[in-house]
């Protein structure tokens, strides 16, 4: 009887984890078109779609281990509470770069308060150090993409001062 118990306990799939599997092959398959429709290509170094293709094969990595997680047999007691006010944090952090970027006040300034936003939701409690460390490093991704890769980032007033 307990060995049927486990049998059927092993072969039940984790249907939240299929989901999101699932959903990950679908960005990985649009980010992957997205890179193959790109107009622009460089004869040497990174450009656009060789980073988009990155990101496409990682999204299919992530999403292949989910399928995989999913089939593995788990005991029920190791499902956990979702943290409800991270989620939260996380959410503005990201509403943050996106307001930031729609109403122009740029990349640095939106990836800065994304990052110090997030640490808060990890139950980090030093902000301003967080908003230092976001701020460097946004700064640096800014001058790799706009230096480097010679990709425009969205410009606000102090990028404008760079």
């Amino acid at each position: 009887m307990q060995q049927a118990a486990q049998t059927r306990k092993g072969l039940a799939l984790d249907r939240s984890k299929l989901m999101v599997g699932i959903i990950l092959l679908g960005f990985a398959a649009v980010t992957g078109y997205d890179a193959y429709s790109m107009s622009f290509r460089a004869a040497y170094g990174l450009n656009p779609n060789t980073a988009s293709y990155l990101v496409a094969i990682l999204l299919a990595v992530l999403g292949i281990a989910h399928f995989w997680s999913a089939t593995r047999p788990t005991d029920e007691g190791d499902a956990l509470d979702a943290d409800w006010r991270a989620i939260g944090l996380i959410a503005a952090a990201l509403g943050a770069l996106v307001a930031c970027i729609f109403l122009g006040a740029g990349f640095i300034l939106g990836s800065t308060l994304l990052f110090a936003l997030t640490a808060r939701a990890f139950d980090r409690k030093a902000i301003l150090v967080d908003l230092i460390i976001g701020f460097v490093i946004s700064l640096a991704i800014f001058f790799l993409f706009n230096n480097l890769l010679s990709l425009t980032l969205p410009h606000g007033p102090l990028e404008r001062l760079l």
